[in-house]
């Protein structure tokens, strides 16, 4: 592996100031974290974007979140045929495992991946029709809810509607799991769809009563 090159020397900085400060003021916490093993009560399914940052927004300690990232916070439905499943192993590992009691699948404001797919779906990104792309084809899970946001016509409010019907795709697919849906009906386990305005630091929980997003 010749090609793999050492970290930037800005990283190695940070990682020297913080072995320096966060860790060495909080050693007894990292070495109680290493020996007890994790017992997060809450895992969070959340969009890759390097803007959102969960533990800040909820002010959450290590070891308090199993935290799985992918593009646009998507859950595939249930599909056990022996392919690669990173998310779905997540999930698993999450609810099986680790018992977790709160499951959260949280969306954001100007999400790239919610923005490919409806370039996608107007026929405006040949690049994400390829067999090839990833991206793409991640993104066909989220495809056939464009139809509901497809008359809109400010843009914004397209992105906006499509970001938060992409949470509750991801819970709908989350009940699909059967071993979720035996905890959800048993009340051990609980699901929640929450969405996130970068800019203004909003945050929104969607109410299947009403079937819309409310202010937290």
């Amino acid at each position: 592996m010749d090609r793999v090159k050492p970290l930037p020397s800005y990283l190695v900085q940070r990682y020297h100031g913080w072995k320096a400060t966060g860790y060495a003021d909080n050693k007894a916490w990292y070495r109680r974290l290493a020996s007890d093993g994790q017992h997060p009560r809450a895992m969070v399914i959340s969009c890759c974007d390097s803007r959102v940052h969960v533990t800040s927004i909820f002010g959450a300690d290590q070891g308090e979140f199993f935290i799985h990232r992918n593009i646009a916070n998507l859950v595939p439905p249930y599909e056990p045929d022996g392919d690669h499943h990173g998310t779905s192993a997540a999930v698993e590992y999450a609810v099986r495992v680790l018992k977790v009691s709160n499951l959260m699948v949280l969306g954001h404001s100007n999400c790239g991946g919610i923005k490919g797919c409806i370039d996608m779906c107007k026929g405006h990104a040949p690049e994400l029709e390829a067999k090839d792309s990833f991206v793409g084809r991640w993104m066909d899970i989220l495809r056939p809810r464009y139809e509901a946001v497809a008359d809109v016509q400010d843009p914004e409010e397209q992105m906006r509607a499509l970001e938060k019907d992409a949470v509750v795709t991801s819970l709908e697919n989350l009940m699909t799991f059967p071993w979720v849906e035996s905890l959800v009906n048993e009340g051990k386990l609980t699901l929640h769809g929450l969405w996130t305005d970068i800019g203004e630091g909003g945050l929104e929980h969607y109410n299947p009563e009403t079937g819309k997003f409310h202010t937290v």
